[in-house]
């Protein structure tokens, strides 16, 4: 699998497996951006664009406190002002953490699937430091955390979750926006928030926007078997115009 990878010549790609020994492997290929010159090395578009959130944090806490939505602001100045303590930490290796607990119950709740627990510890276990766990208390109860995990110059929005007290405190905005700031400090230069789903998830799109992130619009799902190629290629042109780059 190729994920979330720029290909701005697909014509190079099927030459980079070769040297790699993998030009009889079937590839499932996500690019970070529209590439319908996929279709041209026989790729099989499987599911069509999304978008997802980005938040460029290289500018300054004015720019970004400026960038921020006025109903996403005035949460912020009410968490604030409510009393909250955050604390900052490496994600402890423990899978019974109350965080992994409340997403799981989330997501059964919801009907979705996102990474096992394992995966993210084995994220945190080879990456020392680089996940990083903001949570919120109101006294010593926690009532909201954010999990972030760092790669590179950006990091991602990994898991968040805020029980019923953590979200009447607006506790979530106070923590995106101590992570938003630490990230810039430590010289992380963009944060992506992940999906918008504007149909199932409107609240948490709204959320997640509210930060000043602007749209960015990936490049689908695609599978390229080398080996057949010229046989799909014509199947796949059919879908050309599904996987180009759409305004929303």
């Amino acid at each position: 699998m190729i994920n979330r990878a720029p290909m701005p010549q697909p014509s190079r790609l099927v030459e980079a497996l070769r040297a790699n020994g993998l030009h009889r492997t079937p590839i499932i290929l996500s690019p970070e951006h529209p590439c319908p010159e996929l279709v041209d090395i026989g790729a099989l578009p499987l599911v069509s664009p999304s978008y997802v959130a980005l938040l460029d944090l290289s500018n300054s806490s004015e720019q970004r406190s400026a960038a921020l939505r006025q109903k996403w602001r005035n949460r912020l100045n009410r968490a604030r002002s409510s009393g909250l303590r955050v604390s900052r930490q490496n994600m402890a290796l423990d899978q019974n953490h109350w965080l992994f607990a409340a997403d799981q119950a989330q997501q059964n709740r919801r009907g979705y699937r996102s990474w096992p627990v394992a995966l993210t510890l084995a994220y945190a276990k080879a990456n020392k430091g680089k996940a990083k766990l903001f949570q919120a208390f109101d006294g010593a109860t926690p009532v909201a955390a954010i999990l972030i995990l760092r790669h590179g110059q950006g990091a991602t929005y990994h898991i968040a979750h805020a029980t019923p007290a953590g979200k009447s405190l607006s506790a979530h905005n106070l923590l995106m926006w101590e992570a938003m700031t630490w990230l810039a400090a430590k010289g992380c230069q963009q944060l992506d928030l992940g999906l918008i789903n504007t149909e199932e998830a409107p609240g948490l799109a709204r959320f997640k926007l509210g930060t000043g992130a602007q749209l960015s619009q990936l490049g689908g799902t695609w599978v390229l078997w080398p080996p057949l190629g010229r046989l799909l290629s014509p199947l796949a042109r059919w879908d050309r115009k599904l996987m180009s780059a759409t305004s929303c």
